[in-house]
């Protein structure tokens, strides 16, 4: 009897588009993550990156914030408006003004120049796989005090009035909504969010923690020195 030769059909790649107008640490960058199997498109300066993701629809963007004809921040803002995409935003400085403006247009995370391939390629499986996980969640609604989350259609409500967050804020509000008043450390909400550990890291839970008591409230979430956080809504 002649076996069959057919093959299973091979998942399509997950495509990157890398932001950058340094051309040598864009293809840098570029070789690494096709190493690691992503398909990888290139933009030098902010029209053109705008342009590759309403033509090319890539999966997550690598964005350096300094770009001619238009920032990063600026691209940030504009292809977060089409549909939720994650980006990790690059940046020159470790200013944390920059890092919280960054984050507060849509950025899911950020890496300071100059930095390792291996972290960044790391940081780029960490947030693809929350994204996977957050589709994969079973839908629900949270309530906690005058605090309701759809967690199907991924919108937030307090007090009767909906609130727009980013991806990961939401991620990172549901995270500490289902164990409301319970403190949870910065590096656990680095695991369960981000899908990464790093004590450097923090940095970005604490921002997007500034970013969400802007939007909802500063009463929302409690602060504990030197542990994390815990959702504190009535």
């Amino acid at each position: 009897m002649e076996q069959s030769t057919a093959t299973a059909p091979q998942p399509t790649a997950r495509r990157i588009l890398v932001v950058d107008d340094e051309i040598t640490i864009a293809q840098s960058v570029a070789a690494r993550l096709r190493a690691e199997g992503f398909t990888v498109d290139l933009a030098h300066d902010g029209p053109s990156a705008v342009a590759a993701v309403a033509s090319a629809e890539p999966d997550l963007v690598v964005l350096d914030v300094m770009l001619p004809g238009f920032d990063g921040l600026e691209v940030c803002r504009r292809i977060q408006t089409r549909r939720p995409i994650p980006v990790l935003m690059l940046t020159a400085r470790a200013d944390e003004t920059d890092q919280l403006v960054g984050l507060g247009v849509g950025a899911d995370d950020y890496l300071t120049k100059p930095f390792s391939l291996r972290v960044l390629a790391a940081r780029v499986h960490a947030l693809l796989r929350r994204m996977e996980r957050a589709a994969d969640r079973d839908g629900a609604t949270i309530l906690v005090g005058d605090l309701r989350i759809d967690v199907d259609q991924r919108r937030v409500w307090r007090a009767g009035v909906e609130a727009q967050l980013t991806p990961l804020e939401f991620d990172l509000l549901a995270r500490l909504a289902r164990r409301p008043r319970t403190v949870l450390a910065r590096e656990r909400l680095l695991e369960d969010v981000w899908d990464w550990a790093d004590a450097a890291g923090t940095r970005a839970v604490d921002s997007h923690i500034k970013a969400l008591r802007r939007k909802l409230g500063a009463d929302l979430i409690r602060t504990v020195r030197g542990v994390g956080y815990a959702l504190e809504a009535r």
